[in-house]
């Protein structure tokens, strides 16, 4: 059966011979295979597979190939499904009247999906080259009708050949589409797809609302993409772009796959329930006709009988009504075929699109004429009754009985119009009795008409007691007389019956015993309702012994409880062996060890291609060496943000206990601030670029907390010295917000940092001043970074509405990756992103430049960016900037990303990201290889977010939150344990008489000043 793929040009399938490169890529495919195959022959099946090798899994471009193709291929075989259905639907509908309209859209639908799916196979063939092919413009199937006209534009075709109906024929592309068309051509499917609804909905006999549903959820989402995608004209030959509308592939095959399961219901149940109303109708006027004719047979021949009496006024009308009766019957089945015929014919414009006055002719003309031609008959009956002499008695009866009939006709009549009419006033919510009642109701409330009412009801209901009095005072005498007379005719016969109080002993045929005999219950129920059961048995039974007595209710007991035990063995036996019987094996687990218990003998260390080969050969190693080091008990709730200090000696976290915890980085990790907040969770926290400065992100609200420790010299010293100064995790500002705070982030220099609040960004001083704001669209932002030079911004977040105000109706919202210019307050670059993303983060290095590292939620893994400045289309004066994507770094199974991704090790080469059930992931960020893995087994606690220390080199150290509210540091062990002095200042990371803990900003310098006080007296003694 012919799809849509026989629709594009040749060679869609199979490459062009002439095509030389597509030859080459196919052998070097070829070769790619056999290689393949072989390297894993010579590995063996039984090979433990390791999250470090490549060699097990395709590389993440040729993974990337492969997914791709398969999603591009499940698309194409839902809109051949989806021609498939209309396809068939087109030739159910041909048998329906009426039809030309839904043929006619179905195939232009049909001729847009084919569009639509060659865009999306060019695109798909631009982005997985080596999997979608890529199609030849040249062997483009043209209609032999154009090309005809082409090559005979004077002479006529003479081809007998036959050409199948439009609504058989398969669509063709006969255009060069570009990809830049794809919004009006979303647009234009969303058009089709609509006027086939309307067609669709012309069928006044049945109305389906799945599929009303489903097309118009359908038609909502097309037009919001395609107001979405007139955004980037220009760009559509741009990667990111290209990939944003591969992914529309998944969202748009689901509501494909909704309105193909749709349209076949319809085609089983919708299409017969249409033909039998609309045949039921044809069968109407068919009926209707047929009275029609022969009535006017009727009328024809009882013309013959008056037609040449013309002498008085009376026979003039009898001729004239006669004659009236045959024109209305003959016009009452004649329009009746035309009527026949209109429901029948598939060319004929729906209801709402042909003049009122045609359809009244067509609908109600056949009924009102032979309704006339029956009045016109009976009253020229009745006059004809008079003009021949008939007796007065004749003519009395017929014109009583002709009034009679006509009474009834027309009380009919005037009901059925009173019915349609209510209905269509109340719109179906009364019926006629009830408007009856009603007026009923309201005429007797009319001042004088309820005492007449009860006087007329009073009197109806004396009448009706007499009527049924006399009645049955008939009905009493009349049996009284008639028992008289029996009694005395037996008393003269004397053939009285004698009257005996026993019944009549009748042999009984012997009877099997069924299985409905058998009590179910050892306590005899005597049946009701049977008055032969009462009695003795030996009265029932004539006294004979033939029969059997009933058995007692001890062998019936006996007979129940073999009969359980019975069924109970049958039940249980051979259910019983299989369940019971057979001793069941121990389960069996097929567990994967983390990488990090592997030895080196059970692995092959396989370097990195190029020049990646000593690098990552140094680094894997020490990745593998990292374990949890230490198990900080930091929060009481879930740990939501994590970050360490610039300089690498504190770690910030911040929780859902209102609380966030500077902890001393050492060995091991020391509690020393625990910065309380009133109300609130505390979602963030964010260091400065010097380090002296936390921020603390609230719901409406950001809290600036001093960071400084300094001597009494006004220099910096460590923090494994005991003197502090007052300034030390102090609250310096609150600054409250109006909107919701999504994110803050510093700007390089330190001088000022943004609030993330809705679609606008606010730049702040320390004092919580406003210094500049900036506004994103209809974007809704949940993260932005600043470049090192502080001229642009990068925001993401979902889209809140389309630019024409659009909301999607069943697909998920677009999200954007914004590149703003602080300098113009304009938007540079806008990338489309379908996956939900949540934040990003910015780093500059000499090898790749400005890099933004993106991360999203759910199983979408975090991607790399490069933001590059190139010159503006319109201006080559001006540098504009723009991102484009370099490596999205693939977990080895589908994974649910928690938190934001972070740029790891030296140079920022690593990028790890943790996983909601345990998972961390460490790629190089450089060639996007998977590095290093770690179970969720290895950790024994779901993940919320992570974060790295950069002043940690040798060795790496990173630090994951939990939902627990623990915090775990991830390092290289210690060779040997160092021991620490019970005298020493460094204890417990938590103390519950923690001196240092601060409520509010006033109690904090309270306490620090009381605190400094007790230091300086005791410095004497010290």
């Amino acid at each position: 059966m012919a799809d849509l793929t026989d629709a594009l040009p040749t060679g869609a399938n199979t490459p062009t011979r002439p095509s030389s490169p597509t030859r080459r890529e196919t052998i070097l495919s070829l070769v790619e295979m056999l290689l393949q195959q072989n390297e894993s022959i010579g590995r063996g099946d039984n090979q433990q597979p390791s999250f470090e090798d490549d060699r097990d899994v395709p590389t993440v471009d040729e993974h990337l190939q492969v997914v791709g193709a398969e999603a591009f291929n499940k698309f194409q075989r839902r809109i051949n499904n989806l021609d498939k259905e209309l396809r068939n639907f087109a030739n159910a509908a041909r048998q329906l009247g009426s039809s030309v309209a839904i043929l006619s859209s179905s195939f232009h639908l049909r001729e847009r999906l084919a569009k639509i799916l060659f865009l999306f196979r060019e695109n798909a063939a631009d982005l997985f080259p080596r999997k979608i092919t890529r199609l030849a413009r040249e062997a483009t199937v043209v209609d032999p009708q154009i090309k005809g006209r082409r090559k005979k534009p004077t002479t006529p075709r003479r081809s007998t050949r036959y050409q199948a109906p439009q609504h058989v024929a398969t669509p063709t592309v006969h255009e060069n589409l570009d990809p830049e068309s794809f919004p009006s051509q979303l647009e234009a499917l969303a058009v089709d797809v609509t006027t086939f609804l309307h067609c669709l909905n012309e069928f006044p006999e049945f109305t389906d609302e799945a599929v009303n549903a489903s097309i118009d959820s359908f038609e909502g989402d097309l037009k919001y993409w395609a107001s979405c995608l007139e955004e980037y004209a220009g760009q559509f030959r741009y990667p990111a772009v290209q990939r944003y509308i591969h992914d529309l592939t998944s969202e748009m095959g689901e509501h494909i796959d909704s309105i193909t399961s749709t349209l076949s219901m319809f085609i089983e149940i919708g299409v017969p329930t249409i033909r039998f109303a609309q045949k039921h109708g044809a069968t109407n006027l068919l009926n209707l006709s047929t009275v029609a004719t022969f009535f006017s047979a009727v009328t024809a021949t009882t013309l013959q009988f008056s037609f040449d009496k013309i002498e008085t006024r009376v026979e003039n009308a009898v001729n004239s009504f006669w004659f009236a009766s045959l024109v209305f019957s003959i016009s009452a089945a004649v329009n009746s075929l035309l009527g026949l015929t209109w429901k029948q014919a598939m060319y004929r414009s729906p209801g709402h699109r042909v003049p009122w006055w045609v359809l009244i002719w067509i609908k109600r003309s056949p009924l009102v004429f032979l309704v006339m031609s029956v009045a016109c008959f009976s009253i020229g009956l009745c006059c004809f009754a008079y003009a021949s002499g008939q007796h007065h008695i004749t003519s009395t009866i017929t014109t009583v009985f002709t009034a009679f009939t006509s009474f009834g006709l027309a009380a009919v009549s005037i009901w059925f119009a009173s019915e349609r009419w209510i209905f269509l006033r109340h719109r179906g919510k009364k019926w006629l009795s009830d408007v009856l009642i009603e007026s009923k109701d309201k005429f007797l409330d009319l001042p004088g008409i309820e005492k007449t009412y009860d006087v007329v009801h009073a009197g109806h209901d004396s009448i009706r007691n007499s009527w049924k009095f006399i009645s049955r005072k008939t009905f009493e005498t009349a049996h009284k007389l008639s028992s008289l007379s029996s009694d005395s005719s037996h008393a003269d016969n004397g053939d009285a019956l004698p009257f005996h109080n026993h019944p009549v002993d009748l042999p009984t045929p012997p009877r099997r015993q069924t299985a409905d005999s058998i009590p179910r219950s050892p306590i005899d129920v005597e049946p009701k309702g049977n008055p032969l059961a009462s009695m003795p048995t030996s009265e029932l039974e004539g006294g004979g012994d033939s029969t059997p007595t009933p058995p007692t209710k001890g062998k019936e007991l006996w007979r129940n409880a073999i009969r359980s035990v019975k069924l109970r063995s049958a039940v249980a036996s051979p259910l019983g062996m299989s369940m019971f019987g057979t001793p069941r094996g121990e389960p069996r687990r097929k567990r994967t060890t983390s990488s990090s218990n592997l030895t080196n003998g059970d692995r092959k260390n396989e370097p990195v291609k190029g020049v990646l080969r000593s690098r990552v050969a140094a680094l894997v190693p020490k990745l593998k060496s990292l374990e949890t080091t230490q198990d900080l008990a930091a929060h009481q709730a879930l740990v939501r943000h994590l970050q360490f200090s610039p300089d690498g000696r504190y770690l910030a976290t911040s929780s859902w206990d209102r609380t966030s915890v500077i902890f001393r980085v050492g060995d091991p990790f020391v509690s020393h601030r625990i910065l309380a907040h009133a109300q609130g969770f505390v979602g963030q926290v964010a260091w400065s670029p010097t380090g002296n400065l936390l921020l603390t992100k609230l719901g409406r609200g950001i809290k600036v907390w001093t960071a400084e420790v300094r001597n009494s010299n006004n220099q910096y010293r460590k923090f494994n010295q005991s003197h502090l100064c007052p300034q030390d995790g102090v609250c310096k500002k609150t600054i409250d917000r109006r909107a919701f705070v999504e994110s803050i982030t510093w700007f390089p220099g330190g001088e000022a940092f943004i609030s993330v609040e809705g679609s606008d960004v606010t730049k702040l001083d320390l004092n919580g001043k406003v210094l500049d704001q900036y506004h994103f669209g209809r974007m809704k932002l949940h993260d932005v970074a600043v470049t090192p030079d502080s001229t642009r911004l990068i925001g993401v977040g979902p889209l809140l509405a389309s630019p024409t105000g659009l909301q999607p109706s069943k697909s998920r919202a677009e999200k954007r990756l914004v590149v703003y210019n602080m300098d113009t307050k304009q938007v540079e670059n806008q990338t489309p992103v379908l996956n939900d993303v949540r934040d990003i983060t910015l780093t500059q290095n000499s090898r790749s430049g400005l890099i933004a590292l993106v991360s999203y939620e759910n199983k979408a893994p975090p991607q790399l960016w490069k933001l590059e400045l190139v010159k503006d289309r319109d201006n080559n004066s001006v540098l504009t900037a723009r991102l484009t994507l370099r490596h999205t770094y693939m977990p080895k199974v589908p994974v649910d990303f928690a938190g934001p991704s972070y740029f790891g090790g030296k140079n920022n080469e690593l990028v790890l990201c943790a996983g909601k059930g345990g998972d961390i992931h460490i790629w190089d960020q450089e060639s996007g290889a998977l590095l290093h893995h770690v179970r969720a087994q290895a950790l024994g606690g779901d993940l919320t977010c992570i974060a790295w220390n950069h002043a940690a080199e040798d060795p790496f150290m990173f630090a994951t939150g939990s939902h627990d509210g623990a915090v775990r540091i991830w390092t290289e062990p210690a060779e040997a344990d160092m021991e620490i002095n019970d005298d020493d200042d460094i204890s417990a990371p938590f103390r519950t008489d923690n001196p240092n803990r601060s409520d509010s900003p006033m109690a904090q310098q309270d306490h620090e000043s009381l605190h400094t006080g007790e230091n300086q007296s005791s410095e004497p003694s010290t």
